[in-house]
């Protein structure tokens, strides 16, 4: 999938690809005044605060350093029936942005075409899970204190502007389960400034920042933080954890009276077990079956009953894989394996790309079968049905796989 803002960020950062992600600061920007718009706008993001129910903490307010209390901008809205529904109160939520205030609405991918194939994109292209985050920041409120984040993240900033400070790490590549708390800030400044719109920024993971926008005077700042969260030789060793259960010695109750006594059969059973389950089942193998058994996403469902299947998109969390075999094709991808003939691949080649198919032109460039497979592809939720609304999610960002 080629999506504009995955190319602008990587030319911001004098990025080639994705083998930069995590391996030190960036900042850059992006170059494209009507790409930042089309992003995300603080009139659209209010927007989409306001036709949805939502509760802390995926949705907060700060003022002054201090996290408001949601009684203060959230209201019921009943029903006739007398229904209640939890929803922000816009006017209040104005008033607090009036006299300076920070709004942050965690995983706005889930309610936004725009950010979810964003993050999608990003996805296909680190082969890590995403999630965006946005700040919306009011002439003098100040934002989080000085922390750091266990994922790597990259910063867009939308609207406005906002001073900076990133510091370096004080424990190397720290983890949210780790053996140290890592509360000591470091002295080490990396870079100091201001983000203005269209700048986009790298922190990686552990880096100690905070941003805010005291002393500004009257203004805004608008900016999305993308999460990247990178796998580990912790997670892969966790992953190995689960493989064991399929060995019977594994299973057994560990025997605390002669396990550690010299020449004790068990422990050195165990531990010749250990080293083959190691030697079994690489990294590399564990971070291609993450990929592949990954969940499927949320999508609208196919009813041909509520209109024909005109246009479709690849919505799984990561590219599937085609696997030729001579007179047949598999497609793995989200826990499941299908197997198609080979006549398929032409079809399957653009369905799959990720970028938004027209059947209707599609059967004239690579075959009317194509319709058939778009219709399989649906049935196993590998593809989605491309609805007006996420549909506007790709527009202007990511062309159709047929133009």
């Amino acid at each position: 999938m080629e999506h504009q803002l995955v190319g602008a960020i990587e030319r911001a950062l004098g990025w080639t690809g994705v083998e930069e992600l995590g391996k030190g600061f960036a900042r850059g920007n992006l170059g494209d005044p009507a790409l930042v718009s089309r992003i995300l706008t603080p009139n659209r993001l209010l927007d989409i605060v306001m036709r949805r129910s939502l509760n802390r903490p995926q949705f907060r307010c700060f003022q002054q350093g201090e996290e408001v209390h949601p009684a203060i901008y959230y209201t019921d809205s009943v029903s006739p029936r007398g229904q209640s529904i939890p929803m922000v109160n816009m006017r209040s939520l104005g008033r607090l942005l009036d006299e300076g205030a920070t709004l942050i609405l965690d995983q706005l991918n889930t309610f936004d075409p725009t950010m979810e194939v964003a993050c999608r994109a990003l996805q296909w292209w680190s082969h890590e899970r995403v999630q965006v985050n946005a700040y919306l920041t009011t002439n003098d409120a100040s934002g989080f204190p000085l922390h750091w984040d266990d994922h790597d993240v990259v910063i867009v900033q939308l609207a406005g502007e906002k001073e900076w400070e990133v510091r370096g790490t004080s424990r190397t590549a720290p983890m949210y389960r780790d053996a140290d708390p890592n509360t000591t800030p470091t002295d080490e400044i990396v870079w100091s400034g201001v983000m203005r719109t269209g700048d986009v920024m790298h922190i990686p993971r552990g880096h100690w920042h905070q941003a805010t926008r005291t002393g500004s005077g009257s203004g805004k700042s608008l900016h999305v933080t993308f999460g990247i969260t990178k796998r580990t030789g912790a997670s892969w060793l966790a992953w190995l954890a689960d493989w064991c259960r399929e060995e019977e010695i594994f299973r057994h109750d560990l025997d605390r009276h002669g396990i550690d006594r010299p020449g004790g059969t068990r422990g050195e059973a165990l531990a010749e077990a250990a080293t083959r389950l190691i030697g079994d089942r690489s990294p590399a193998d564990f971070l291609a079956a993450y990929e592949q058994a990954a969940a499927l996403p949320r999508h609208v469902p196919f009813l041909d009953i509520l209109g024909s299947l005109d246009a479709v998109v690849c919505t799984t969390h990561f590219p599937p894989r085609l696997q030729e075999n001579g007179e047949t094709v598999d497609i793995v991808a989200s826990g499941k394996k299908l197997t198609l003939a080979a006549k398929a691949v032409p079809a399957l080649r653009l369905l799959l790309s990720g970028r938004p198919v027209p059947l209707e032109r599609a059967a004239a460039l690579v075959g009317t079968e194509v319709v058939e497979v778009a219709e399989i592809l649906v049935k196993e939720e590998m593809c989605a049905t491309l609805t007006p609304e996420l549909s506007s999610g790709y527009t202007g960002l990511v062309t159709n796989a047929v133009f």
